[in-house]
């Protein structure tokens, strides 16, 4: 079955009551048995839902995966992985990430005996000059959050077989119709699907897919243990949205490609990152482990002033200035006051998200009406 096809049928049937075509909201806490342990396949709906497991189906089909697991934010995703980890082990992390998950990882589970490097990625081998003997986890993302960097993914995957360790891949950025980390060789994938999965800015959920058998057992028990699952209204709009996935993509990366050509050429901006340019840092990688390179767009401003920044993110008229991304509606964030601020300065600067910095996700809007919004912003 092919992508665009999945997006509307992979893992997906008819409901079997009266044949639904879209699975129906199984609004409900508990269900029936006939005696103790008799039931149809679900007894309590934070173990199982049907809306849920519909979701989670469509998400496993979505990245060629085997099990899907649906949770209630992207961080309670990730917080499921880092649980498989005990005291002593350690994290080989890009070090270009959205600031939830760096805050994650160091003001909740290094307090827990968790060790985390933090290291650029774009090449795959300085990976090993942080792995010993206690490391059980690569953390990646590719484009990464707010710089667009480009990990090469198969690369990483050869590193982690050879040393034994789990490679999980944050797909948000990407999406599934763009890359399919598990096809080149990752362990587990993961996505905020409040973004582009869901599609609509009107959800919050998290998603983890992967291939084998014993490590989905092992995520299902804490996804079931610790609770944090999503309900079943916002599985049912994850799947409505999930169904234009596939068109949507299409429009985020042609706008995105309008925007960034039209900014690199703006006499007032100093800096775009956008991985289908040739000059990007590993554009070839991109090009190679992509279809196309997608609707977000970071820059900075000539002099890295702060005050312009904030005046032209201010000053956009359709692009909302908002946290998140990958609605249909373009939004225009500050990394450095907003989705990265958790990240001490310092640290930010180091890998470029400085004070003049703005990142758009770009909408599927028409492409005139965004870059006239961007002009008259900007001059």
């Amino acid at each position: 079955m092919k992508f665009n096809t999945k997006t509307i049928h992979g893992g997906q049937k008819p409901d079997a009551a009266y044949g639904s075509v879209m699975p129906p909201i199984y609004q409900t806490s508990t269900y029936a048995q006939s005696t103790p342990g008799g039931h149809k396949g679900y007894e309590y709906s934070r173990t199982h839902n049907p809306t849920r497991t519909a979701l989670e189906n469509a998400f496993a089909s979505l990245e060629n995966g085997k099990y899907g697991l649906a949770f209630s934010s992207g961080l309670a995703a990730i917080d499921a992985i880092l649980k498989l980890l005990k005291p002593g082990d350690e994290v080989v992390s890009t070090n270009d990430l959205y600031g939830g998950t760096y805050r994650l990882f160091t003001k909740i589970y290094e307090d827990f005996g968790i060790k985390f490097h933090f290291t650029g990625m774009e090449n795959a081998k300085r990976i090993e000059d942080n792995i010993n003997e206690n490391t059980k986890l690569i953390w990646v993302e590719t484009p990464t959050n707010p710089m667009l960097n480009i990990i090469d993914i198969v690369s990483v995957a050869k590193i982690a077989k050879r040393y034994e360790v789990l490679l999980a891949v944050d797909n948000t950025f990407a999406t599934p119709y763009l890359q399919q980390p598990l096809e080149l060789g990752a362990d587990i994938v993961m996505h905020s699907a409040t973004k582009y999965l869901g599609g609509h800015s009107d959800l919050v959920m998290g998603a983890l897919i992967v291939k084998d058998k014993d490590l989905a057992a092992r995520l299902y028990f804490i996804q079931n243990a610790c609770g944090a699952v999503c309900g079943p209204q916002d599985a049912f709009l994850a799947l409505r949205g999930i169904k234009t996935l596939h068109i949507r993509m299409q429009r985020h990366c042609e706008n995105g490609h309008a925007v960034a050509e039209y900014l690199a050429q703006h006499p007032k901006i100093e800096n775009v990152y956008w991985p289908g340019f040739q000059n990007h840092p590993n554009h070839d990688i991109a090009k190679s482990q992509m279809k196309a390179y997608g609707g977000m767009v970071s820059f900075t401003t000539k002099g890295n002033n702060y005050e312009e920044a904030i005046k032209i993110v201010e000053n956009l008229k359709i692009f909302t200035l908002a946290e998140s991304l990958g609605g249909v509606e373009s939004l225009a964030g500050h990394p450095a006051s907003m989705t990265h601020a958790s990240i001490p300065k310092e640290e930010r600067e180091k890998i470029g998200v400085v004070d003049s910095l703005i990142r758009l996700s770009v909408g599927i809007e028409d492409e005139a009406d965004l870059i006239a919004d961007l002009k008259q912003a900007i001059d």
